[in-house]
């Protein structure tokens, strides 16, 4: 299979991450007007549509084995479904720049589950990079300006500013399933190619919101959503399901996993500018400092090690 140029590489895993990081923002207005399941339903259904000339096995593709089949499910189910519904209820219960903060966990969740489940030895910077990002996170939490900026909601009758805590666990819940997503991934691309493996993950996803999905969408009033809703999802739906998914995959075949981890910092920077620029948010001063902090954890996760002197060198 045709492994791309590091460069290429590169390039393909930070225009993932920037585009992940745009629809993350970009999904708050969207779960405001279409119910959670409903729209991960419709994603994984114009993702589907969109990549039915991907599902079709290539001529030089071996036969899956019962451990890829398993891997596929796991990384659907991890890195799409439970993404999903993490990423979307977390962001409507916070704030699309929240959502981008939480997420700069990322290459340190990746690095951690790289150590673990792909044997990559891991430096001791990377455990103060997990304590970095707890530290970002923590920070963000415990903002009075976040549970504030909600507070005029919950007067007007929501209790969403009651549940700030519960969707920031959410956000991290999501941070945990994107680096589950990254490490099988890259197992995955050792057997399966870009495209089949983004639109084989897309239809378990398909599967797995179809329930909740047709329930949802039996009581919606599908007419209530204006034209511009619908471009806006038909968009996520592509960069969700389509774009991100092929881009990250292909970038992944040339790049290990816990080096791949470093372009997730286009994700935060990308949500939080769209938060910033498209909708509207601010940063304020403790949300700056507690990415300031996260993004200090992406470099101390991420960054190649010093190379050390050889011995032949050191007598020179």
């Amino acid at each position: 299979m045709h492994h791309p140029s590091r460069p290429l590489a590169y390039v393909c895993l930070a225009l993932s991450m920037a585009l992940v990081g745009s629809y993350v923002a970009l999904s708050k207005p969207l779960a405001g007007v279409i119910p959670v399941f409903l729209l991960a339903w419709l994603r994984f259904g114009i993702g589907g549509v969109a990549m039915l000339g991907w599902l079709r096995k290539p001529a030089d593709e071996p036969p899956m084995s019962a451990q890829t089949k398993r891997l596929l499910f796991l990384e659907s189910f991890l890195g799409n479904f439970l993404f999903t519904m993490c990423m979307l209820y977390g962001v409507s219960l916070t704030s699309a720049v929240s959502a981008g903060v939480t997420m700069a966990a990322i290459p340190a969740a990746v690095a951690v589950m790289s150590w673990a489940f792909l044997r990559e030895r891991v430096p001791p910077r990377t455990w103060a990079a997990v304590a970095l990002a707890v530290l970002g996170i923590a920070l963000l939490s415990l903002s009075k300006s976040e549970h504030s900026a909600h507070g005029g909601v919950t007067q007007a009758g929501d209790n969403t500013a009651n549940l700030t805590w519960l969707g920031q666990l959410l956000l991290i819940g999501a941070v945990l399933c994107e680096a589950a997503y990254s490490v099988i991934g890259k197992k995955l691309t050792g057997s399966l190619g870009p495209k089949r493996i983004t639109s084989l993950i897309n239809v378990w996803g398909f599967v797995l919101a179809t329930p909740l999905g047709l329930y949802t969408a039996y009581t919606f009033d599908f007419a209530a959503v204006s034209t511009g809703m619908w471009l806006l999802l038909v968009f996520y739906a592509l960069a969700a399901s389509v774009w991100t998914v092929w881009l990250w995959m292909t970038g992944l075949k040339s790049i290990p996993a816990a080096q791949g981890g470093v372009f997730t910092v286009m994700l935060p920077v990308s949500a939080a500018l769209v938060g910033v620029c498209v909708l509207g948010e601010t940063l304020t001063g403790i949300q700056t400092l507690a990415l300031g902090i996260a993004l200090a954890s992406v470099l101390l996760a991420t960054l190649p090690p010093r190379k050390t002197a050889s011995p032949a060198s050191a007598q020179q």
